[in-house]
């Protein structure tokens, strides 16, 4: 009850600064000690701190939440045609460098927003919120740049094979 005490209140306002709803931060909250108390076992100080590990089960159930959003699929569709149009692993170097040149290119054909938020979303690996606070942009803008960027990527890809 201890850790719970300390700890949910402290999670659900980093859920809260990451624009999630009241009660979905709630429910994510929830599950997060959950998790806790189910898988304490694989718990290991040397590897990081409670309050790191508590934050980073918070985190990666709020990112599962969000794959579940219907925008999502959208997205993912896309990284799995963009996965089908790469390279055989047969392929020669030469060929796997055009693809990246032309892929780069395709990149730097969007408009300068597009590409950046492409760039930290799928080569950093940021997520959304964290494009968001980083660029101090709308949660929803990100993502709707985001898609509008893909779907450029996606047409101009498709017209250059």
């Amino acid at each position: 009850m201890r850790i719970y005490d300390h700890y949910a209140p402290r999670l659900l306002r980093y859920l809260l600064s990451l624009k999630v709803a009241q009660a979905q931060a709630e429910e994510l909250v929830q599950e997060t000690m959950l998790r806790l108390w189910r898988r304490a076992d694989l718990f290991d100080a040397r590897r990081a701190s409670l309050a790191t590990w508590l934050f980073r089960i918070a985190r990666n159930l709020y990112i599962d939440s969000i794959r579940g959003e219907p925008h999502w699929l959208d997205i993912q569709e896309g990284l799995d045609w963009l996965d089908r149009t790469t390279p055989e692993d047969d392929a020669s170097s030469t060929e796997a460098f055009t693809d990246h040149v032309g892929l780069s290119r395709a990149i730097d054909q969007l408009p300068a927003t597009q590409a950046r938020l492409i760039r930290m979303s799928y080569f950093e690996a940021k997520s959304h919120s964290e494009i968001a606070h980083e660029l101090g942009m709308p949660l929803g803008s990100v993502k709707s740049n985001l898609r509008r960027a893909f779907a450029k990527l996606q047409a101009g890809l498709r017209g250059s094979s």
